[in-house]
């Protein structure tokens, strides 16, 4: 089943009632999400594995622990400091990834990195060269990112 933002729009009481339910449907009738949503928290919460997308391509696949626990690529990690923590006190302590710069065209699409213009590690390889998915170690994690090469 696909769900597109199916939670999006909805107040916080209401979203937990219909992670809930789909929760319930998963394993009642044997059901498989693709789970589309901007919100990590809640795709956590319902998948088994996660891909991060940055303008339309995958920059970082792997189980849920994997990508929202351990995050590699420098958009993964930003998009996972914005999810605030349940402890007041570390969500105040904790240093915030900013993600900073221009988007790049979607239509005009440049060589090297779609993330380039606004990584925080941004190599002068990342402007000219798309980096090749890597899987890591030997598992089913893979990751987009010139980092990864050293």
């Amino acid at each position: 089943m696909i769900c597109d933002e199916p939670i999006s729009a909805l107040d916080v009481s209401v979203q937990a009632q219909v992670i809930t339910l789909l929760k319930q449907l998963q394993v009642e009738c044997g059901l498989t999400y693709l789970f589309i949503a901007h919100d990590l928290s809640m795709v956590r919460v319902i998948c088994d594995r996660m891909a991060v997308m940055y303008l339309g391509s995958i920059v970082e696949l792997g189980t849920v622990e994997q990508v929202y626990d351990q995050p590699i690529h420098p958009y993964t990690q930003a998009l996972v400091s914005a999810n605030p923590l349940p402890d007041p006190v570390a969500e105040r302590a904790r240093a915030r990834q900013m993600i900073r710069g221009e988007i790049n065209s979607p239509i005009n699409v440049k060589p090297g990195c779609l993330f380039a213009s606004r990584c925080p590690h941004v190599m002068e390889k990342c402007r000219t060269v798309t980096p090749v998915t890597r899987e890591l170690g030997g598992s089913d994690r893979r990751v987009a990112c010139h980092l990864m090469e050293h």
